[in-house]
């Protein structure tokens, strides 16, 4: 007996127990001793590696089993090849009697000759069912629903809306965690012991509460299994679309409707649809991540870890500064060179500048902020603000106040084409002058509509502005007097690190410009 989940379709008359039925009526009709069932459920007939078929065939070479009835044929299998393989080789070879009941096919009478043209039938029914089920999810993902087993950690099937995701209250914490913890430059190693020592629940503990999935796994385990995070639970789960309200599909697909194996799909053949739910992350924090973790630090050969990895940029090419190592002095010294320079020579320069230099710069512009956070956060903010900004200071109340007047005159023409419909129903001006001033007020309108979106957007962005001030006002303040650099403080604080190529001074001495830019604010003269 075989059920594929496409056959489920087609109701009771395929069913696992209309099989049985119809199978042991048979047996008992013609005095066959039954020695076993063999049932797989959930399993296509593309596929000949099903458990059940293989047991079968093992219990065949035991000598256990002389005669197999089926339904019909489809329910052996639905690939031509291999149903001929069976049928024409392997069961005369052994004595296997086959019947498939429906069809009135059996081995020991002769198979008709529509045999061959009903597997190839079957494969293509198989085959043609693929594309359908495929067609009817594009559909779905299109539509914005949802395909899933189980809702993802965070969220719960909603209660209204078929194939939907609702925020679930009592999870959402845990997927806010994890995500703040990233953004604070944690890395997915870190979260992970945080949320061990915590002893934060895992999704399959708090299915298994819930719902009695997994039993197999957490029955009878000890404590320690219901908060046994792993590191790629946790990086799945910072690069998953779902928690910023999309949804992507067609991420990975079966090598083809005969080879049920999944393989990866390019990124560019993804489905992704936007909005199709509530976010539970920002998409400033889950972008801000995504950038941290293509930036993670790595480990070098020695074992310490590059804290700067990811934020120091060449200021003329733009690319990433490589981390080196001279062992050749009597003390060894780290340093950055431009990458590019690194691998075609010609392209750029070496803006070469030594790690301590730059750790000792960056600390002391770090602790020089933090001071100026403790003494006065407002002081701060209004320096922020005003840095190198009177200019835009300057264009915002000029948008505020070109604002005001198009949304004045937006107003008055508005009002003149209500008065002058009027006018023209009530007979004091003509159809011609009508159509006229349409026009004219119109194409004034629209321009108008477009020039309120432009200013308000401009007049946000400002707003959202200071909104980002205060936010790295925010973060600075946490790290109260820093006396070293971190992974984790570099990344919270600061979006990259800027290195001008070295020059002589004067006086001789060598000048080189380092340009930090902070999160949110950009550099602070």
């Amino acid at each position: 007996m075989r059920l594929s989940r496409d056959d489920e379709n087609y109701g009771d008359s395929v069913s696992i127990e209309t099989q049985r039925t119809i199978l042991q009526q048979y047996a008992k009709e013609h005095g066959l001793s039954v020695y076993g069932e063999y049932v797989d459920d959930g399993w296509s007939g593309t596929n000949f590696e099903r458990p059940s078929f293989q047991r079968m065939m093992d219990d065949v070479e035991a000598g256990k089993v002389n005669c197999i009835i089926t339904k019909d044929l489809s329910r052996f299998g639905r690939e031509h090849v291999m149903m001929d393989y069976y049928l024409e080789f392997v069961f005369p070879e052994k004595q296997i009697r086959y019947i498939a009941v429906a069809e009135n096919e059996d081995t020991e009478k002769g198979l008709s000759d529509f045999v061959p043209f009903k597997n190839l039938f079957n494969e293509w029914f198989a085959k043609d069912t693929s594309r359908k089920v495929k067609t009817a999810l594009r559909a779905k993902f299109a539509a914005g629903e949802r395909t899933f087993a189980y809702a993802p950690l965070g969220y719960i099937r909603h209660p209204e809306i078929k194939n939907t995701l609702a925020i679930d209250e009592e999870t959402r914490w845990i997927i806010e965690k994890i995500f703040d913890l990233a953004f604070h430059g944690a890395g997915a190693a870190k979260i992970t012991k945080t949320l061990i020592a915590e002893k934060v629940p895992t999704a399959g503990w708090l299915n298994y509460q819930r719902y009695g999935t997994f039993a197999n796994i957490y029955a009878n385990a000890p404590e320690e299994k219901s908060y046994a995070w792993t590191i790629a639970q946790v990086k799945s789960i910072l690069q998953d679309e779902t928690y910023i309200g999309n949804s992507v599909h067609n991420k990975q697909t079966n090598i083809s409707y005969k080879n049920k194996k999944k393989v990866r799909k390019p990124k560019e053949e993804w489905i992704r649809v936007e909005n199709t739910h509530e976010a539970i992350i920002s998409r400033d924090v889950f972008e801000q991540v995504q950038k941290q973790i293509a930036s993670r630090r790595r480990q070098q050969k020695d074992a310490t870890t590059q804290i700067f990895a990811g934020l120091v940029k060449c200021a003329d090419c733009g690319w990433s500064m490589r981390f080196g190592t001279n062992r050749q002095n009597k003390t060894p010294y780290s340093h950055f060179t431009c990458s590019q320079y690194g691998q075609m020579g010609t392209q750029c320069s070496a803006h070469y500048i030594r790690y301590d230099t730059l750790y000792v710069y960056v600390l002391s512009r770090i602790q020089y902020w933090s001071h100026r956070a403790q003494l006065s956060e407002e002081k701060l903010l209004q320096q922020i603000l005003k840095n190198g900004d009177r200019e835009r200071m300057t264009a915002a109340k000029r948008q505020e106040s070109e604002l005001k007047r198009a949304e004045k005159r937006k107003a008055e023409v508005d009002g003149k084409f209500v008065r002058m419909y009027e006018d023209w129903s009530a007979g004091r001006i003509t159809e011609y002058n009508f159509n006229l001033l349409t026009k004219k007020y119109q194409a004034e309108q629209l321009e108008l509509e477009e020039k309120i979106s432009r200013l308000q957007a401009e007049l946000s962005a400002e707003q959202q502005t200071a909104l980002n001030a205060e936010k790295w006002v925010a973060l600075i303040k946490q790290y109260a007097n820093p006396t070293e650099l971190t992974a984790e403080l570099l990344n919270t604080l600061i979006e990259k690190i800027v290195i001008h190529e070295a020059t002589k001074g004067a006086d001789g001495m060598r000048d080189q410009e380092i340009e930090i830019y902070y999160r949110f604010i950009g550099k602070i003269d």
